[in-house]
């Protein structure tokens, strides 16, 4: 393992400029949101399937702790780097202070394609990624989850793998298992379904009805697909679905059953083909990309058509973008608050691990509302006193209260 210089995060200070601004933050405090406390770099040597070694590249960014135990994915990409991971670990620090979880923000992940790997390979590259860390995480310090690329049989594997390291079961190091492994019940649908809490109090606020709205989902993986058929039960008409490999229209919308079908068996419902590109750029009244980051960007900003962007993904909306559509009156949801739904639940995980208490899935997603509702609450209301867009307000908010714990600490 090995320590890397934690420099400024880019991106981070270009989203956090404005707003230091506008709360007229110290120099000091600047310094403590524009810099990660830890950066974790390792190289994962692993033996392949033919005898061939390979080594592969895996990251950890411990962006701020002053909540509590940084809490994020980890995510399997070809296009994983540091400064990536580290903008990542800075939007969970924000997105945990302003669901009111007790925890700060991190981010992980190891530049992989997993497609091209091998279901044992990409099990003894996990295992390998949680030797490399070693007790860098842990229940109190650091707790990974699912992401891009991951899924809840990985994490089963790296809470098997922690607990050889540590000598004892610790099913809390890792949120996102199988529930037979300590998972919750309810995470699978979680970030989707928090999703689908804050637009329908987003649609009574605006006087919307379901009925009369048509949708454009670009990401059809857990998060893009539960959110399509959930959106489709409460009356909405989900148009456009998109994977990796391209998207389907279809202007009188998809079934539920159609969607839950496709994204099932890991396809599309029929439609007419249409890319990713397209998808963003449909005549709709809701458009949630819900991929990967800056896919909204200052190339396409001025085509998008949708009147609300409820951002499913992390960082799908690059900061030139956001003042484009914030010009053009587009409002964003964003993610830190849309997608908030999987952290939540991961909290509830990492509670009835703590305490050995197995929640039902009724009682999660209850919880999970409240939560939700909660934070909308508190955006709104805040978004409407300082006259500023949903993020800014959302800023505010989770920046406030990461600054205040860092002023108990005697950092600030």
């Amino acid at each position: 393992m090995k320590a890397i210089h934690s420099g400024v995060c880019v991106e981070c200070r270009a989203r956090l400029h404005p707003i230091a601004e506008k709360l007229r933050l110290s120099p000091i405090a600047r310094a403590i949101l524009e810099h990660p406390q830890r950066t974790i770099g390792v190289s994962i040597p692993l033996t392949m399937d033919n005898g061939s070694i390979r080594v592969f590249d895996g990251f950890r960014v411990q962006y701020n702790d002053a909540l509590g135990p940084t809490k994020g994915g980890i995510r399997y990409h070809e296009g994983v780097g540091e400064d990536e991971v580290k903008e990542l670990a800075f939007l969970m620090t924000i997105k945990n202070s302003l669901a009111g979880l007790p925890y700060g923000g991190g981010k992980g992940g190891i530049t992989v394609n997993p497609k091209e790997l091998s279901q044992n390979e990409l099990e003894r590259l996990t295992r390998g990624f949680v030797r490399a860390l070693g007790t860098t995480v842990g229940p109190y310090t650091d707790v990974p989850a699912p992401d891009v690329n991951t899924t809840p049989e990985m994490m089963g594997w790296f809470a098997d793998e922690y607990a050889k390291v540590v000598g004892k079961p610790m099913p809390a190091v890792v949120t996102g298992k199988p529930v037979d492994k300590g998972g919750s019940r309810g995470r699978d649908v979680a970030t989707g379904l928090g999703g689908a809490y804050i637009l329908d109090q987003y649609a009574v606020q605006e006087g919307w009805k379901p009925t009369e709205c048509k949708v454009a989902i670009q990401g059809f993986g857990n998060v893009g697909g539960h959110i399509a058929h959930l959106l489709v039960e409460r009356g909405y008409t989900v148009v456009a679905v998109s994977n990796s490999r391209g998207g389907v229209y279809r202007d009188t919308g998809f079934s539920a059953h159609e969607l839950l079908e496709a994204q099932k068996n890991k396809t599309l419902p029929t439609g007419e083909e249409k890319t990713n590109a397209d998808i963003l750029t449909l005549p709709v009244q809701i458009l949630i990309p819900a991929a990967l980051s800056d896919q909204i960007t200052r190339d396409n900003a001025n085509d998008i058509q949708a009147k609300l962007v409820l951002e499913m993904a992390n960082a799908p909306t690059s900061v030139e973008a956001d003042a484009i559509l914030f010009d053009r009156g587009i409002k964003v949801v964003p993610d830190i608050l849309a997608n908030s739904g999987g952290v939540i639940v991961s909290y509830f995980e990492w509670v009835q691990n703590l305490q050995g208490e197995s929640w039902s899935e009724e009682d999660v997603a209850k919880k999970l509302k409240e939560k939700m509702t909660t934070a909308f609450g508190a955006v709104m209301a805040r978004a409407q006193k300082d006259a500023v867009d949903m993020r800014t307000a959302s800023y505010f908010i989770a920046i406030e209260r990461v600054l205040e714990a860092e002023k108990k600490r005697g950092r600030v």
